[in-house]
């Protein structure tokens, strides 16, 4: 039987804030480089991502928040981007949670983040999580809003190398077990190190994206299969410009990874 959680059950009202962060040039430097940005691209939309990721983990382990951090599944992300940041900005960065989510497979949840340049918001995003095994999950259905019969075209390939997920939590501070290698995946039952959905998700975007900085996108992925590493990736899109659906499958083309929609305003 799975796990209830109380109907009277909350998600902690708890608000976090890194008041100034500056942006650094070298940091998002090496970011670029292990998602594969150009410097012409400027700073990669997801990174604000590295930002707020420190406060993630300060909500998931807070005091009152019901479950334990390690096994929850990263579902969805979606991003949108408001003003092109530049290194050497000073911004605001907040983190709270959202709502619960009734998920089939157990009980969903959601983080919202924001980031301020001037008191004006520059960034936002949204991440959806799982915990497995929850009956009679609380809030509105979850819902796939990237369910679209779109055909898609392969683009591009990319090798997601053995130590990609090294890389990456050494960039990001995400060091989850399950990407860094064979021998600490296996402890939560994976035979191989999987990559990062936000790798993963950036790896896509440095692809798609111009070669020059875009001021207003806005970026929805929903995370499928695992993939994992060392592993052949296949980059799947429509053709059209201002609103692209895109796949990140396998070398094959047959099993997604990934399934996003950028749109460009």
């Amino acid at each position: 039987m799975g796990r209830r959680v109380p109907r009277d059950a909350k998600l902690p009202g708890l608000q976090l804030v890194r008041p100034k962060v500056k942006l650094s040039e070298r940091h998002i430097a090496r970011y670029a480089q292990v998602c594969g940005f150009k410097p012409s691209q400027g700073v990669p939309p997801t990174y604000p991502h590295m930002l707020a990721f420190p406060l993630h983990m300060q909500l998931l382990t807070s005091d009152g928040f019901p479950y334990p951090v390690i096994g929850l599944v990263h579902l969805a992300n979606s991003i949108e981007q408001h003003q092109i940041l530049k290194p050497g900005d000073e911004v605001r960065v907040e983190v709270e949670f959202g709502d619960f989510v009734a998920h089939e497979k157990g009980q969903a949840f959601v983080l919202l983040s924001r980031i301020l340049r001037n008191g004006q918001l520059a960034w936002t995003s949204q991440s959806t999580y799982l915990r497995r095994g929850i009956s009679q999950p609380q809030g509105d259905p979850y819902i796939s809003a990237l369910s679209d019969p779109t055909p898609l075209s392969a683009q591009a390939e990319f090798l997601a190398n053995g130590n990609i997920g090294r890389r990456y939590a050494r960039v990001s501070g995400d060091y989850n077990p399950i990407h860094l290698s064979a021998l600490t995946a296996k402890f939560l039952g994976f035979n191989r190190a999987i990559a990062h959905g936000m790798w993963t998700k950036a790896r896509a975007l440095a692809t798609l994206l111009p070669q020059q900085p875009v001021e207003h996108l806005a970026v929805e992925v929903e995370f499928k299969l695992p993939l994992f590493l060392p592993g052949k990736a296949s980059l799947w899109s429509s053709v059209n410009p201002t609103r692209t659906l895109f796949e990140v499958r396998d070398g094959k083309g047959t099993k997604p990874h990934l399934r996003g929609l950028l749109v460009r305003r």
